[in-house]
């Protein structure tokens, strides 16, 4: 027999809630190795110890064979002293210096759900059910080690039935830590408008599914937060619940009972099916269906959008509604616009009063708002959207230790990071920072995530602009702040999401970020070196945003800008221009005044603006109800087959600055000959976009490196962002893009992050 041998093992990375500590049970039995495992702040600590054959074996199956939730990022092996245990353990957790990987809430699992199904089966019907391979994590955790008792679930006591499966390490509940059944688990009820209990457990389950089916609007306690569900069939409830939620045009999300269904309904692939139905379970960007059946939901799910975001059931008690609904459900965010998601009972009873006409409630406490993931596919890879439940707070890692960073993302679409050790933790999407609840949900996600990774902070990393609320909740902290420009931010994020440094080209084309000028950036070209520092050497030539920031949100006041830039005063004497015949006289008079005067006027060099001016000219689009609406109505036009035709002119010119300036005059003027030549907006659109592919590709070849990234709200552009793909791939060139993190400012924290280290670095040397 070879020589007995100890050793210990430190295992970082997604190790907790995933039953790891059962497998490593289970192996250490099947290979003879005694020992224990223990949980920390850390990770997951192993002692083993046996014949060096057998501790060989035991290592390289640990290695192999990991549980399918899990994400092993390094494994330690120390030499270790004897103790000569008679057996392997399961020992109590521990606590430490936190930096291990929280999981995110995961969708049922197939056993869970054939449980939940099964009449033999003690969870019959339980909305609650799980193991440890599914359920909620993120959405209950309070502190780490992730354990039950610092979880929401710490004040419900295992009745002996469920104590008998979590202390047992060959069941699959085995600390499975939101375990519970109908005994001694959360319970649901049915609420009135005054929150007055109408029906209690499954009572409120049958009751709420009459009610939907009846066209009320319900208010659903999901896993992280509310949700308002209503009969998507029914095109009267859908239009109420848009006037009562205040949500005039943007899409709903659709969910599905199954995959038959999405197919009736949508053009999904085994691709788009494998996304839905995955353990992240998001809703998916997918085309609809122009058949009669699909036909029958309403426009008014999703106005003028050729596109639906569509998802199956991923809690069980979303399985038990839609089993028993069996027709397609809105299901939007529980709030009004622009705010976040309600996630306790008397919060969505006050904030919901007079939306929803029914509560459908449950007991279990929700440490934290997370919203629905939203992902679309491009090049057949899933690239997010909308990054939370499912996803978040999945760190990227490293290979070097990082300082400790808080970053506070942007103003719109926000997100926060926070560096730990060689991880760099992401938050759920928290929302557009316009609104008095959404700051408190910033505030209090800040706060989650640093108390879950209790560390002082080396820097506090936030957006350039001084005005932003994230800005100054920054510069609140007795931290040192390091302010960092916006679209430099997107695109070492996207490098750094994708563990690639420069020299490369990098392109952030978005709507609005301040830049080191003071002016308004958006349509920017950089040099990113090696260690993410940032030269821009292009950009596109400014022109006025009459109105200031009213011309984000009214397409036609950019356009008058542009306009103003080409032809002057001319401009308010044409009859034949969208744009201009947009406005009454009166606004007019005052708009000219304000572009000949320069009052009010700020200049901006953003691409993001730029689509909203053409499809201003087209009269698709002259004032926005949410976000990138003008951008997206540009975008649909180009399903189908449209002729192939020559793109627009644009040229780049030599500015005073040191920066290149793309010329989009060329291009305007040609759009605008377009127009007055009756050509169709379908063919003006391609056009447009393939001048767009043109201009990257062609900046990739006159700055002169092999990698380009590419971020910002305007990649969110399905077709823009495949066809440069393939136009660079074909030329020899290496395109980076978002995948995991949304290109939009859902993904700057990171580069904010990043951009932070450098600089705290270059201050120590």
């Amino acid at each position: 027999m070879s020589k007995r041998e100890a050793r210990k093992i430190h295992i970082s990375g997604a190790v907790q809630g995933v039953g790891f500590r059962p497998f490593v049970w289970r192996i250490a039995h099947e290979e003879g190795v005694t020992g224990e495992v223990a949980n920390t702040a850390e990770g997951v600590i192993i002692s083993v110890e046996g014949d060096s054959a057998q501790v060989d074996r035991f290592l390289q199956r640990l290695q192999q064979e990991p549980p399918a939730l899990a994400r092993i990022d390094s494994i330690r092996v120390e030499p270790a002293s004897l103790s000569n245990v008679t057996s392997f353990t399961i020992v109590e957790s521990s606590g430490g210096v936190a930096n291990t990987v929280i999981l995110p809430d995961i969708g049922l699992c197939d056993d869970c759900l054939m449980e939940l199904f099964d009449p033999s089966e003690r969870r019959f019907r339980y909305p609650f059910i799980t193991c440890t391979n599914c359920g909620p994590r993120y959405s209950i955790i309070e502190k780490l080690p992730y354990d039950r008792p610092n979880t929401t679930m710490k004040d419900f006591p295992l009745c002996p039935d469920c104590a008998r499966e979590y202390a047992d390490p060959s069941d699959r509940r085995f600390h499975a830590q939101p375990l519970a059944c109908p005994v001694c688990g959360p319970q649901l009820a049915l609420l009135d408008g005054d929150g007055n209990v109408l029906a209690e457990k499954d009572d409120a389950l049958i009751q709420t599914i009459l009610a939907i089916q009846d066209g009320k609007i319900v208010a659903v306690k999901g896993i992280g937060g509310f949700q308002l569900m209503v009969n998507a069939l029914n095109e009267d409830a859908v239009k109420r619940l848009r006037l009562r939620k205040q949500r005039e045009e943007k899409p709903f999300a659709v969910m599905m009972s199954n995959g038959g269904q999405v197919c009736d309904y949508v053009e999904a692939d085994a691709s788009a099916f494998a996304v839905m139905s995955g353990p992240e379970a998001p809703i998916l960007l997918c085309r609809k269906r122009t058949d009669p059946l699909a036909r029958q939901l309403p426009d008014a799910i999703a106005p003028g959008n050729p596109n639906l975001g569509v998802m199956l059931p991923y809690s069980p008690l979303h399985y038990l509604l839609m089993g028993s609904l069996g027709i397609p459900v809105v299901a939007t965010s529980g709030n009004l616009s622009d705010e976040p998601i309600c996630i306790d009972e008397q919060e969505a009873l006050e904030r919901l009063h007079g939306i929803a006409d029914l509560f459908l409630v449950h007991n279990r406490p929700i440490a934290r708002h997370v919203d629905d993931s939203v992902v679309r596919l491009v090049n057949d890879e899933v690239q997010v959207l909308r990054r939370a439940r499912g996803y978040a707070p999945m760190p990227v890692r490293f290979e070097q230790p990082l300082p400790h960073i808080l970053a506070v993302g942007a103003h719109f679409k926000n997100t926060v990071a926070l560096s730990v050790g060689q991880n760099v933790f992401l938050s759920q999407h928290i929302g557009d920072l316009e609104t008095v609840e959404a700051h408190r949900a910033f505030r209090e996600s800040v706060e989650s995530l640093r108390g879950l990774y209790d560390h002082p902070l080396d820097a506090v990393a936030c957006d350039l602009h001084p005005d932003y609320l994230s800005t100054q909740y920054a510069k609140s902290l007795d931290v040192p702040v390091i302010p960092v420009q916006h679209h430099e931010a997107h695109v070492v994020s996207c490098l750094a999401e994708n563990h690639l440094t420069g020299p490369a080209v990098g392109i952030a084309w978005d709507g609005l970020g301040l830049g080191h000028d003071r002016t308004i950036w958006g349509g920017e070209f950089f040099r990113v070196d090696e260690d993410y520092s940032c030269e821009r050497v292009a950009s596109l030539i400014p022109f006025p945003l009459p109105g200031g920031d009213k011309a984000n949100r009214e397409p036609r006041r950019a356009a008058l800008g542009v306009l103003y830039t080409l032809l002057g005063e001319d401009i308010f004497q044409r009859n034949d221009l969208a744009s201009v015949t947009a406005f009454a006289e009166h606004e007019l008079t005052m708009l000219k005044e304000m572009l000949s005067r320069g009052t009010n006027c700020p200049v901006t060099s953003s691409m993001g603006r730029l689509f909203d001016v053409v499809a201003s000219l087209l009269d698709l689009r002259q004032i926005l109800t949410f976000e990138g609406q003008a951008a997206m109505q540009l975008e649909y036009l180009l399903h189908g087959d449209i002729p192939d035709s020559k793109p627009y002119s644009f040229q780049w010119v030599e500015s005073d600055q040191d920066v290149t300036r793309l010329d989009w005059r060329p291009m305007v003027r040609q759009i605008l000959d377009n127009i007055g030549n009756g050509i169709a907006c379908e063919i003006i659109s391609r056009r447009f976009h393939d001048t767009l592919v043109d201009i990257i590709l062609d900046a990739t070849i006159r700055f002169g490196e092999k990698r380009v990234a590419m971020s910002g709200g305007c990649f969110q552009n399905r077709y823009l962002l495949e066809q440069a793909i393939k136009r660079m791939t074909e030329n020899g060139f290496e395109p980076v893009w978002h995948r995991e993190l949304p290109p939009n400012d859902g993904g700057i924290a990171l580069g904010q992050v990043m951009i932070a280290g450098r600089i705290l670095k270059q201050r120590e040397e």
